[in-house]
């Protein structure tokens, strides 16, 4: 049986949070301060901290920006902050008397800002008439007890009534966490039991809000609840003994939250959009604007009443529109909407909730814009009673006239848009009226090609209109009709063929100069005095010619059925016709003659070439015949041999087979295989009968039992077909011309060597000239002189006019220079030889050419050197005598040396 304990909880907390919400939600905070609204954050604790237990919620304000903070602990290896802000214990420990401290930080995690608050916990001391007074305050909720009947079954007894729900504002401020329910059983008091509670709120998402002690049995929440997220938690409460083992069965707690007034009513759109027609009649609907409140929508927190605060302009009255307070449907209440006074009105729509209390209600605004809507009270008028314009004849899509008018609506809308009509003048439908969607103006445009020499004017009729009707009582003025005065004008038009295409029938073979016909042109315009000449446009086969000035069109050369140009039996030939106007214009004409076939081509025999046995068993040739005329100029044709050779109906039998077939055979048991040409003469049925003699080409071939040939190898070998023979010519024509380019090439290869050794540049030939590489100048004591006299000294001074005391004697003599053989550019080879000897003769006969009796001067050191000059050294013929002894003294190496010049006549 299930008791409880106590009366429900008294109605002053559920007031109180209910005056403190209505408080709260009155004041309007004029600032928001990020961080803890609480300096110290307290909790008293009835028991000691035990492991998971939570403590108490602190707050952290955002000022309805979103950020992310992390809470950390001062003490965390005691105390743990999760993102919610629930302070939990990490471990199980006795909190002592005196007051337990720690920090509580909060760091947003972009901007890395912190704030900090102190939390206290306290020991609640527990007195003996403080147990009696909790014990008689805290609803007691019993397990029922169970029964033994007679047949030793337990059997749980039926609840007197059901366990009422707990009702738990939402919002309140603790101290948390808060004792709800005490929940125990009878066999208490003989067991050692352990409580517990299960479902959403408890072990299940959302968990920990909801905790039980597990050994007194008291049920308590751990921070404020929010009715809007969870309006109602049902948990399920067990009690088992210290083994596990169940020993009541599960009881059902259904906990409410009791809604707050914490929500101020939202309008679905900060502002919202209507329109009326202007000249409405009171009671008129506009529109409907809509807010929500999140509270219970069943209680006063959340039944909304809407009334207009303000209305902009106040003209002509301060209270043009009002608004039902339950639906928030807004009504015209009076007359007087004119759009052309005022197009606009804006509405400030408040909504308050509590029933539209001023007092208790919270309250939230918003904007409702009315545009007045134009109706066509002012119809369209002409701005001239008449328009003038002009079009050129046979013009179509061209503007005529620029029809304006004004109207006094509202631009681009249905009233003040304008619609043309034609009403009188146009029977035939040559006109139509167009509107320009910028200026509302009218276009009258051509859509039918008009004549000059049937109308040279027309006097239009129009009206405007606009898109919608007028408003009732408003007529249509005169101003909205006008008249179009449209002159036509006359222009020079192609002239015409009648009738075009022009069909005639003539016999094909007609000769040239015959005439088939006369072709003319019309001028349609007859106001105009204008000549017509004629010219050929398109003559595929040059069979026509056309007079230029009557048009008659007479034949050139035979008309010819069968020409590839003439399709279906008909030629076709264009004609051209051109008048003299300004600007000159010119019209086309087609004669299309059909051609009647006369019995002209003689028939041919089909296929050219066939093939036989030597046997006239198994096999025979059938034939047809080829003619290009038609019925009745074809067949049925006659097949028959000619008389001659004789050998050839002799060897041959034909037979017909129907008007169109024949048969031929051998006629003799046996012919030898090869090519025969046998005639056949081929007759049609024309009136004249027209003949011809066709060569048939027949193979007689050794053939098996199926008729198939046998020795087609050997056939082929005595007569090849004219395609074989030109296929092998081509083979041979391709082969010969390869092998001549590659001759050509290897000739012009060998070409080229040799003229890459024989063509050589004379700079480059170093067989027969002297290289200069270089010429020094004197000494280090010899920078005096000029040296340019040391690099070619024969230049500066000419030997001619040298003092015959100072010329060395080891200077080249004085003789006239030789003539040396010159060297072509491009010698032949077999003049090398030639310039050689030549050459050597004229280096025997020089006696300026070395060795001459003296010593070389290779190069000029100058004069002053400290090592003398080597010019003293003169052979024996000079005729000086000197001392080379001392040469003995250098050493070996000059040994030989001093035996040269110093070995006396020896």
């Amino acid at each position: 049986m299930c008791r409880i304990v106590g009366a429900s909880r008294t109605l002053l907390p559920l007031l109180a949070a209910l005056l403190q919400a209505s408080v709260e939600a009155s004041g309007e905070i004029a600032l928001c301060k990020t961080g803890f609204p609480e300096d110290v954050y307290s909790a008293v604790l009835s028991q000691d901290v035990h492991e998971g237990q939570p403590l108490l919620n602190v707050k952290f304000s955002n000022c309805n920006r979103k950020r992310k903070v992390q809470y950390e602990s001062s003490e965390p290896a005691d105390f743990k902050v999760d993102e919610d802000g629930m302070v939990y214990a990490v471990r199980s420990f006795p909190l002592s008397s005196e007051h337990a401290k720690f920090l509580i930080y909060a760091q947003d995690k972009e901007t890395q800002e912190k704030w900090q608050v102190a939390v206290k916990l306290s020991l609640k001391p527990t007195l003996p008439e403080d147990s009696v007074k909790e014990s008689q305050q805290i609803e007691e909720i019993v397990f029922p007890r169970q029964v033994t009947k007679h047949n030793g079954h337990l059997q749980r007894q039926k609840r007197d009534w059901v366990i009422p729900p707990i009702n738990l504002p939402e919002n309140s401020r603790g101290p948390f966490p808060q004792e709800l329910v005490r929940i125990r059983s009878d066999r208490d008091k003989n067991l050692s039991l352990r409580y517990s509670v299960t479902g959403p709120g408890a072990d299940q998402p959302p968990t920990g809000i909801f905790i039980i002690n597990p050994i007194s049995g008291q049920l308590s929440v751990t921070k404020p609840l929010d009715r809007e997220l969870i309006a109602r938690f049902h948990l399920r409460a067990h009690a088992v003994d210290i083994n596990g083992n169940q020993v009541e069965n599960p009881i059902d707690i259904v906990i409410n939250v009791i809604d707050m007034n914490d929500n101020r009513p939202e309008f679905l759109h900060q502002v919202w959009n209507g329109t009326v027609p202007e000249g409405s009649k009171p009671g008129t609907y506009v529109m409907t604007v809509t807010a929500i409140d999140a509270d219970d929508p069943n209680a006063l927190n959340g039944m909304l009443r809407y009334r207009i605060l303000s209305q902009a302009p106040s003209t002509p009255s301060p209270n043009m529109f009002t608004i039902n307070n339950e639906t928030g449907d807004i009504i015209t209440v009076a007359a007087g909407l004119d759009r052309e006074k005022v197009q606009q009105y804006t509405l400030i729509i408040q909504a308050t909730d509590m029933e539209g209390n001023p007092t208790y209600g919270l309250s939230n605004t918003a904007t409702a814009v009315i545009t007045v809507t134009d109706v066509n009270d002012n119809p369209p008028e002409f701005t001239a009673m008449t328009f003038y314009g002009e079009v050129p004849e046979n013009r179509v899509d061209v503007i005529v006239a620029n029809l304006t008018v004004t109207d006094k609506d509202q631009p681009h809308t249905p009233a003040w848009n304008a619609a043309y009509r034609i009403s009188g003048g146009d029977p035939t439908g040559r006109f139509a009226i167009q509107t320009d969607p910028n200026s509302n103006d009218g276009l009258v445009t051509v859509v039918k090609p008009i004549d000059f020499e049937t109308n040279r004017m027309f006097v239009l009729t129009v009206a405007a209109e606009n898109q919608v009707p007028l408003a009732k009582g408003i007529q249509h003025p005169p101003q909205s009709t006008a008249t179009v005065s449209v002159t036509v004008i006359d222009v020079n038009e192609n002239p015409y063929f009648a009738p075009n295409p022009k069909i005639i029938r003539q016999e094909e073979g007609l000769h040239a100069g015959t005439m088939l016909t006369t072709f003319t042109a019309q001028d349609p315009d007859r106001y105009m005095q204008q000549n017509i000449r004629y010219t050929k446009l398109s003559d595929p086969a040059n069979w026509l010619k056309i007079d230029p000035v009557n048009g008659q069109i007479t034949t050139i050369a035979v008309l010819d059925r069968e020409s590839p140009n003439v399709k279906n039996n008909i030629y076709n030939a264009t004609f051209l016709a051109s008048d003299n106007g300004i600007p000159p214009m010119s019209g086309t004409g087609t004669l299309q003659i059909y051609l009647l076939d006369i019995n002209d081509n003689a028939p041919q025999v089909l296929p050219q070439e066939a093939e036989t046995c030597e046997t006239p068993d198994p096999n025979s040739i059938n034939i047809t015949a080829l003619d290009y005329d038609i019925d009745p100029n074809a067949g049925p044709f006659a097949f028959d041999l000619p008389l001659s050779p004789a050998t050839i109906k002799r060897n041959w039998t034909i037979t017909r087979l129907n008007g169109d077939f024949a048969q031929l055979n051998l006629k003799i048991k046996f012919l030898e295989a090869g090519i025969y040409e046998v005639p056949i003469i081929i007759t049609d049925s024309g009136n004249p009968p027209k003949s011809n003699m066709s060569i048939l080409r027949v193979k007689v071939c050794q053939c098996d039992s199926n008729g198939d040939c046998t020795d087609v190898d050997r056939i082929v070998g005595a007569g090849l077909g004219t395609g074989a023979i030109i296929a092998i010519l081509l083979c041979i024509i391709i082969l010969l011309i390869l092998v001549l380019m590659f001759v050509v090439w290897m000739k012009r290869r060998d070409k080229e060597r040799q003229a890459k050794q024989l063509l050589i540049d004379p700079e480059d030939d170093v067989r027969d000239n002297i290289l200069k590489y270089d010429e020094e100048g004197g000494g280090e004591e010899d920078q005096d002189y000029d040296l340019s006299q040391l690099q070619q000294p024969d230049t500066v001074e000419p030997d001619a006019i040298k003092p015959v005391g100072i010329r060395r004697l080891d200077e080249r003599p004085i003789h006239a220079e030789p003539q040396y053989p010159v060297r072509s550019a491009a010698p032949h080879p077999g003049d090398i030889g030639d310039f050689i000897n030549e050459g050597l003769k004229a280096a025997d006969n020089d006696p300026t050419a070395p060795p001459y009796d003296s010593l070389l001067v290779f190069d000029y050191e100058g004069s002053g050197s400290t090592a003398g000059s080597l010019s003293s050294l003169n052979s024996s013929s000079s005729g000086g005598e000197q001392d080379y002894d001392y040469l003995n003294d250098w050493g070996p190496r000059f040994k030989k040396l001093a035996d040269m010049y110093g070995g006396g006549d020896e």
